[in-house]
C-alpha cells in the first residue's frame, strides 16, 4: 500500500471513556471528506480498557495503527514518537478529547498548501470560534502561562498550547528529533525549535470547545511547566539547539561506500 498523503496522530492515557466517539468521529470524517489518511493512536502506558478498544476498532480499519508506549512518559513523549512513525506528507496530532473537531484540519491543511511548514491552532484569534468557553479561572491560567512563554522564549503566537498543530513531513522528521521535553511544556519547545530552524509558522484559527474532563492540575502541572519553560531558555543560552542543529546539518562524517567498476561483457569481434 502506497503511503497516505495525510497522519492523524492521537496520544492517549486513560482514555476508555472518550476514546471510542473520538475513532468514531475521525474516521468518520476522513471517509465523508475522502482523505488518503492514515490514523496513528499512542497509548501512553494506559492501565483502563484504550488497548483494547484501540485493537477492536482495528479490526474494521486497516489504516489506524496503535502505538504502545512501554510506560507512561507524557503527552510530549507520546506525540514525537507517534509524528516520528507516521507516513504522510503531512501530519497532524489532536489531543483525544478533540476540543478542536477534526474537521478542523482542513483550515491547518489550507495554511500549509499556502507556504507555511508549521501550522498551529488557536483558540484565541478568533474568540468568537470557540463553542464551549473556558471557566474564567482556566482562561487566567492560560493567558499568564502565554506571557510567561512568550517572555522566556521569545515566541509571539497567541496561542501556544492547543493540541491541534500540522507539520509538513520533512519539517516533523527535523523538529520532533531536537524535542527533549516529553510532557506539557513541549509545545513551545517544538515552536522554539521551528523558529530557530527558519521554518515558517502559521497560526490559524480553530473552532474550540472546552473539555471539563481535562486533567490538567493547576499547582502541579503548572509549576512542571514554568520548569519547562525554564529548560529551554537555559538549552537556548547554552547553545544546545543550535550544535543539535548543526550536526544534524553536518554530513562530513558521512562515509558514501567505494563505487564498484561496472563489468562490460565483451562483444564479439565485427568481421571485417
Amino acid at each position: 500500500m502506497s503511503h497516505p498523503h495525510l497522519s492523524i496522530v492521537i496520544p492517549a492515557y486513560n482514555e476508555a471513556n472518550r476514546i471510542d466517539n473520538t475513532l468514531s468521529l475521525t474516521l468518520k470524517c476522513i471517509e465523508a471528506r475522502q482523505w488518503d489518511a492514515e490514523l496513528l493512536v499512542v497509548d501512553d502506558g494506559s492501565t483502563d480498557r484504550t488497548v483494547s478498544i484501540v485493537e477492536a476498532w482495528m479490526q474494521r480499519y486497516s489504516r489506524l495503527h496503535l502505538i504502545k508506549n512501554l510506560r507512561n512518559r507524557g503527552k510530549g513523549y507520546a506525540v514525537r514518537n507517534g509524528v516520528l512513525q507516521a507516513a504522510g506528507d503531512i501530519v497532524i496530532f489532536s489531543d483525544a478529547d478533540l476540543s478542536a473537531p477534526i474537521i478542523e484540519a482542513e483550515r491547518l491543511i489550507a495554511a500549509l498548501g499556502a507556504g507555511a511548514d508549521v501550522a498551529i491552532g488557536s483558540r484565541w484569534l478568533d474568540r468568537a470560534r470557540q463553542t464551549v468557553r473556558q471557566p474564567l479561572y482556566r482562561q487566567i491560567f492560560g493567558r499568564c502561562f502565554n506571557y510567561v512563554t512568550r517572555a522566556m522564549t521569545g515566541l509571539s503566537f497567541k496561542d501556544t498550547q492547543c493540541g491541534f498543530k500540522a507539520f509538513k513531513r520533512d519539517a516533523a522528521q527535523v523538529i520532533f528529533r531536537l524535542q527533549t521535553i516529553e510532557r506539557w511544556g513541549f509545545d513551545p519547545e517544538l515552536l522554539f525549535i521551528a523558529s530557530k530552524l527558519g521554518y515558517r509558522i502559521a497560526e490559524v484559527p480553530v473552532t474550540w470547545g472546552h473539555d471539563d474532563r481535562s486533567r490538567i492540575s493547576y499547582l502541579r502541572d503548572g509549576a512542571k511547566m514554568l520548569e519547562e519553560m525554564a529548560i529551554i531558555r537555559f538549552n537556548a543560552a547554552a547553545g544546545r539547539y543550535s550544535k543539535a542543529i548543526a550536526m544534524m546539518r553536518d554530513t562530513s562524517n558521512l562515509v558514501t561506500a567505494p563505487s564498484r567498476p561496472i563489468e562490460r561483457s565483451k562483444q564479439p569481434a565485427i568481421a571485417q
